[in-house]
């Protein structure tokens, strides 16, 4: 089972995990909530109160993934995957897609809301979950994964390269121009700062996901929470699309 690294600052050293918490050899001490995860966070991280996506925004994509909409999307994105055996999902959000690909102490979600976390903790208890910033620091040894999931989230390339093992996989996905198109006006072109953004990776597979659903107004609602598009929708026949791009990590 690969171990977290201490984020407490200088330290680094790996946690092992105990019962109800994981430890470093220097004593320090992180506690695993009643409902599974582990809030890695420090202070020092944070730039908020509370970080990252607002409770009502995960909680409304929960509803939505709950009732099956983006079930087109996730095949169609692990239809581009390679095999794997541990597999990172930076900004995992609720967890609904992390889920759909993976299970296990070697698939691990990590985010910077506890919102989030607390919600994945609690759906999906077969994998791991943890809250820390990725934008600083991905709290896990160099060369632990042979797969890292980015899907609508943050990207840290050089703690991407730095993570993931040699001639292991990255799976970008990121909204489309088209995506709810219906309902939020078009979007913008994700993809050229993307390929900028992972120059030093080799690309290997390039997809447009997309399929169409029919919500009714509850989750037109919710979809428009999600992604902080905050107006009043009616029940729709909509897009949802992402632009998928896999790549290599080239060996040193």
């Amino acid at each position: 089972m690969l171990q977290p690294l201490c984020t407490v600052r200088s330290c680094a050293l790996p946690l092992a995990r105990e019962e109800r918490r994981y430890v470093c050899a220097n004593h320090h001490s992180f506690d695993i909530a009643r409902s599974g995860y582990c809030n890695l966070l420090q202070p020092q991280d944070k730039r908020s109160k509370e970080p990252g996506d607002a409770r009502a925004a995960v909680e409304a994509r929960r509803r939505f993934f709950d009732r099956g909409f983006a079930k087109g999307l996730q095949r169609g994105l692990k239809e581009m995957l390679p095999h794997f055996e541990s597999v990172l999902d930076v900004g995992c959000g609720e967890g609904s897609h992390l889920a759909a690909m993976a299970s296990g102490d070697d698939a691990i979600g990590i985010d910077i809301s506890t919102s989030a976390i607390d919600l994945a903790a609690k759906a999906y208890c077969g994998n791991r979950w943890f809250v820390a910033n990725a934008d600083r620091f991905i709290p896990f040894p160099d060369r632990s994964f042979d797969l890292i999931l980015s899907i609508t989230g943050r990207m840290n390339a050089p703690e991407f390269q730095r993570v993931l093992r040699e001639d292991g996989h990255l799976l970008i996905a990121v909204s489309a121009r088209d995506d709810l198109i219906e309902i939020g006006g078009a979007g913008r072109d994700r993809v050229t700062r993307t390929i900028e953004t992972f120059r030093d990776f080799s690309i290997i597979d390039q997809r447009r996901i997309a399929t169409v659903v029919d919500l009714d107004d509850e989750a037109a609602t919710d979809i428009l929470a999600a992604t902080y598009r905050p107006r009043q929708a009616k029940a729709a026949r909509v897009t949802l699309s992402l632009d998928a791009l896999l790549f290599r990590n080239p060996k040193p």
